[in-house]
């Protein structure tokens, strides 16, 4: 009667009210209730189903543990969780009993049984009853209680191998009803395989240490050119507990291939040294070196004697570069540069040598652009999904993960619904049960849709799992390692495995491609952005005596700019390749030209210096630069051509001033136009304008100046004649007209000055 009652009064609906109304006809209420199971009660429950819970939404339930979570023979299977009322009556007289089965028919079955989420009579079962039901007297609006059942396998009568509903509700009575009904019911899934199996499917678990991008393009201009991180928030997740340190030290004790972006192990190998990170328009220095040392040492010991797949530097955007980027010139060439580099990066900080053999579009979604970027760098190993390379020969069962697609290229297909099983909110405990018993179930019922087929599937998870979607992984994984009907494989032994002939290997269409994910692409703007930073990195870079100390930084920044960890996330995204092109242009602009100011000739020929200015650590070579005049009549430079080059070599941190001989050829004023240009012709840095005026010496100054010099010799003739005149006269009348001997005359200068000379006076040096 109850059950009857529940099934159709999930909420109550207007039949209920009136028989609540009229308690004199209590006596047909079974009957009446049984009347109302059709449709109309199936209206009236949709309809109220945003009102306060009521019927079996009543009491929460929520199944915090259940173990074991595979039991076997002589097992006792004990369910722990809450029960908390979430109506607005008091529940009294309740019952939480356990209810076992049906046995599911395939993993469709499992599909449905998750959807479900209120008590349906006739597919739940009866409760299992006897001394196995714990008594609740009372649970009062908004209040929780724990609850704990212990049963042993025995008594719940499992037959066959395969997975079983298992339910756990409670029955009572509320204000609102005179009977006992449904309040609450939380169903998961129980696998059984009593024997051992013949036959195991290969099951290979990725593991992904991937993180967003924390490095910028700055470096310290020590010698060993210090890092400079965005934030210090990296160190949150490598602490004890955090995301990363979770997945290391769970991943290490399971049968997982590791696939490891080696932009995360550059970043934490240079906080183990000395780093800055960013605070406002200044650094500061890093103090995490401890908590990254000790990450790295547990990740090496856990990868030693592990399968290592190192994703391109960064672990490009592939959709993104596919659809957006690959019609801009460079995005394609990144992606090889990336992958070179991740190979090397992994065998040098982890020890180990990884496979680079793989690409993985974001969540597994392919179309030939895709596949086509993918393979471009070298890869022959592309991870899709089943929900994007879905079955169309319409198998019994699923496929092998491996497939080709075409031109060498294996695509290997992780399986959906396993590799989607940890994704939501883990850190509930009632959630995080209900995805293991989930996943241990669809692996079981997997197993047996062919067992005398063995199979190998491959489960790929979300890129980033929260500490708490590892632990769950970590509780599934755990759970399987007793080989009950799975065995470990790794993701290499995986895409070499015999394909399937049925299973299907067409790539499919752009136009199938998810909107959603489509949706969250990088802009071709950014990939334009990304080109034109990579053309000033080139123009930079030739004028350097030390290019590396550049090129890598910058080329590492321009990777990370591309990196799937900027989906969702545009505004950042755009914030850092800005941040980069700034950067990289304050570089250039430190070696520049020296603004002058006019210049005034006087005479035919002068020289005209230029300054030019390093503020580089680090020598500039292979600039050439070119002064232009703009009047080529009236100035000429270097034996007579309008436009004249001089070599530019200077040390770092030191200016050059550069000559050029210059030749007038009438009065008025030239522009002089100079600029520097790399060896190779480009461009660099801002144009310089300045004025050369230009005061020739003309024939008729110079016969006025020859006039006034012909005057001042003959005036000195005479004063000369008329001085020794004198003295002649002189003599003769002291000596009776005979001259006297001449004698050395006294000097008329004084002794010498050390004082300044006066104004226009010349001085001998």
């Amino acid at each position: 009667m109850a059950e009857a009652a529940d099934f159709q009064g999930m909420n109550p609906s207007p039949a209920r009210r009136w028989l609540r109304r009229t308690a004199s006809l209590i006596v047909g209420a079974p009957l009446i209730a049984g009347l109302l199971t059709g449709p109309a009660a199936s209206s009236a429950q949709a309809g109220e189903a945003t009102k306060a819970p009521t019927g079996s939404r009543t009491v929460d339930v929520s199944l915090d543990t259940l173990a074991p979570s595979a039991p076997v023979e002589g097992d006792t299977l004990t369910v722990s969780g809450t029960l908390t009322n979430k109506g607005k009556k008091t529940v009294t007289d309740a019952e939480v009993d356990l209810r076992v089965g049906p046995r599911l028919s395939g993993r469709s079955a499992i599909d449905e049984a998750t959807k479900r989420t209120g008590y349906l009579p006739g597919s739940d079962p009866a409760k299992l009853g006897g001394s196995y039901t714990l008594k609740v007297s009372e649970l009062a609006s908004g209040v929780s209680q724990d609850f704990t059942l212990a049963v042993p396998v025995k008594k719940l009568d499992l037959g066959a191998e395969g997975v079983y509903q298992l339910g756990v509700s409670v029955t009572g009575r509320t204000g609102d009803y005179a009977y006992d009904q449904v309040l609450g019911i939380q169903r998961t899934f129980l696998p059984w395989q009593p024997e051992e199996a013949e036959s195991r499917t290969k099951l290979s678990f990725l593991w992904p240490l991937i993180a967003s991008a924390h490095v910028t393009a700055e470096t310290g201009s020590d010698e060993q050119q210090t890092p400079v991180l965005a934030n210090d928030d990296l160190a949150l997740e490598l602490a004890p507990g955090g995301r990363l340190e979770q997945l290391v030290s769970l991943g290490r004790q399971l049968p997982v291939t590791w696939v490891i972006d080696p932009d995360l192990l550059a970043t934490v190998d240079a906080m183990t040294k000395n780093y800055r990170v960013k605070d406002g328009d200044t650094t500061v220095a890093g103090t995490n070196q401890a908590i990254a040392k000790k990450w790295l040492t547990d990740l090496q010991a856990a990868v030693k004697d592990g399968k290592v797949v190192a994703l391109p530097f960064a672990d490009p955007d592939l959709a993104s570069i596919a659809h957006r980027g690959k019609n801009v010139s460079g995005a394609l060439s990144h992606l090889q540069t990336a992958t070179e580099v991740a190979g090397t990066t992994v065998e040098t900080v982890l020890h180990v040598k990884p496979s680079t053999d793989f690409a993985w579009p974001v969540d597994g979604a392919i179309d030939p652009s895709v596949v086509d970027v993918a393979t471009s760098a070298g890869a022959h190993k592309v991870i899709a999904r089943s929900d994007s390379l879905k079955e169309t020969g319409g198998l019994p069962y699923t496929p092998t993960s491996a497939r080709p697609i075409g031109g060498g290229t294996t695509a290997v297909v992780s399986d959906y619904r396993l590799s989607t099983a940890f994704t939501g909110d883990m850190s509930k405990a009632g959630t995080s049960t209900l995805a293991v018993q989930n996943f241990l179930a669809q692996t079981l019922a997997l197993t047996g849709q062919d067992p005398d087929n063995e199979r190998s599937i491959v489960v790929a998870p979300q890129r980033t799992p929260t500490a708490a979607q590892a632990q769950t992984m970590a509780r599934a994984l755990q759970a399987l390692s007793t080989e009950h009907w799975t065995q470990p494989a790794d993701l290499m032994a995986a895409a070499g495995q015999k394909p399937d002939a049925r299973a299907t290997t067409k790539v499919p269409a752009a136009s199938q491609y998810p909107k959603r994910l489509r949706s969250q692409e990088l802009p071709t703007q950014a990939f334009q952005d990304i080109r034109t930073t990579q053309d000033s990195l080139n123009s930079f870079q030739v004028i350097l005596t030390q290019p590396d100390r550049v090129v890598t930084p910058f080329g590492n920044a321009i990777n990370r700019a591309v990196s799937t960890s900027w989906r969702g996330r545009p505004l950042e995204a755009q914030q850092y390749r800005d941040a980069v092109r700034t950067y990289l242009q304050g570089l250039t602009n430190e070696v520049q030209l020296i603004t002058k100011s006019d210049v005034t000739l006087s005479g035919r020929s002068a020289t005209i210096p230029v300054t030019v200015q390093n503020k580089l650590v680090q020598d500039v070579d292979h600039l050439v630069l070119r002064l232009t005049s703009g009047n080529a009549t009236r100035l000429k430079l270097n034996d007579g051509a309008a436009v004249a080059e001089q070599p530019v070599k200077i040390a770092g941190g030191h200016s050059q001033s550069v000559k050029f001989d210059a030749a007038a050829n009438a009065n008025g004023q030239a522009q002089v136009k100079a600029r520097l240009f790399t060896s190779d012709g480009v461009p660099y840095g801002e144009e310089m304008t300045f004025t050369v005026k230009v005061s020739e010496v003309t024939p008729t100054v110079l016969l006025v100046i020859a006039g006034g010099l012909l005057l001042l010799v003959l005036a000195g003739i005479r004063m000369y004649t008329h001085r020794k005149r004198t003295v002649a006269g002189g003599a003769a009348d002291d000596n009776g007209g005979e001259p006297e001997q001449p004698s050395d005359p006294t000097p008329d200068t004084g002794p010498e000055s050390g004082k300044p000379s006066g104004p226009g006076e010349k001085v001998d040096r």
